[in-house]
């Protein structure tokens, strides 16, 4: 048996499901962003792509991209907020993400962040931010 038949078609436990046999809401989704146009935001200079949105739970993960001097307003985190840098820089008052970086930040953090050289950023959201301006979030 090749390992693709042996990843592909695991020996399933008793009471595990068959991932064979999954029901539709229990699949994956994939996605391939770069076909996806990038939508305009309520920011300036920043535009984004809604990967995955639960209105719901307000969970989200959007990727962001920041033209040079592009500005997120003040806001609060609700709760975690994590972010991979993958092109350019953002910066706030504690420091500088740069292309390989990981950032995160805690619920109730607060801060105001700019692009100096543009960026391209994955987010992830447990829920959506405040912004003090009064701006709706990305997503609903």
């Amino acid at each position: 048996m090749s390992i693709a038949e042996t990843v592909l078609k695991p020996n399933v436990p008793s009471g595990w499901l068959d991932p064979t046999k999954l029901p539709s809401n229990l699949m994956s989704h994939y996605i391939d962003p770069s076909k996806m146009e990038w939508a305009p935001s309520k920011f300036p200079g920043i535009t984004t792509k809604v990967l995955y949105a639960d209105p719901e739970s307000g969970m989200s993960t959007i990727l962001f991209k920041m033209e040079p001097g592009a500005i997120v307003p003040l806001h609060e985190h609700t709760a975690i907020e994590q972010t991979y840098m993958l092109e350019g820089s953002l910066v706030d008052q504690e420091g500088a993400a740069l292309p390989g970086h990981f950032v995160w930040r805690p619920g109730g953090h607060v801060h105001q962040a700019y692009s100096p050289n543009g960026a391209v950023l994955l987010s992830i959201f447990m829920k959506p931010n405040l912004f003090a301006n009064g701006t709706e979030f990305f997503v609903k």
